[in-house]
């Protein structure tokens, strides 16, 4: 598999890749820490593709790491790299005024909401069911910081 179309990158990687897997043990936490990296960056790109951000772009990536240890995540991979380039294609080709108008509006209902939240938690405190959620996640983490004002 070529990763750039340059072979001596390519036999770079595959050096890598080798010595990465020469053993039992470094084989499996290679596979743990690149399974973990890659669904944490695709979970990202799940989530941007309902918040602000390039959600597709973070499914590629988060697919990229993955395919580099799992077969499957190579085939999910070149279907979202053709979405990608679809989703580039028409972005492309978008009027300039639309593009700017869809921006503008974005960044206005983030803003709104982000400062609906704020005046919230200002004037009416934390909610009852949040300090007990982030309670007992303190409780199991115990590394996570007091909430503001508690």
């Amino acid at each position: 598999m070529a990763r750039n179309g340059d072979d001596g990158a390519d036999s770079r990687w595959q050096r890598l890749h080798a010595r990465l897997h020469r053993n039992r043990a470094l084989s499996a936490t290679t596979k743990v820490i690149v399974t973990l990296v890659g669904t944490a960056v695709l979970a990202a790109g799940l989530v941007m593709l309902v918040t602000p951000g390039p959600g597709l772009l973070g499914i590629v990536a988060g697919l990229a790491i993955l395919a580099t240890e799992w077969d499957w995540a190579e085939r999910w991979l070149a279907a979202a790299r053709r979405r990608l380039q679809a989703a580039r294609s028409a972005a492309e080709s978008t009027d300039p005024q639309v593009r700017r108008r869809r921006v503008l509006w974005a960044s206005g209902v983030v803003a709104v909401a982000s400062a609906s939240l704020v005046s919230y938690l200002v004037l009416s405190d934390w909610p009852r069911w949040s300090v007990r959620t982030w309670d007992r996640a303190q409780s199991f983490l115990g590394f996570l910081p007091e909430l503001p004002g508690m």
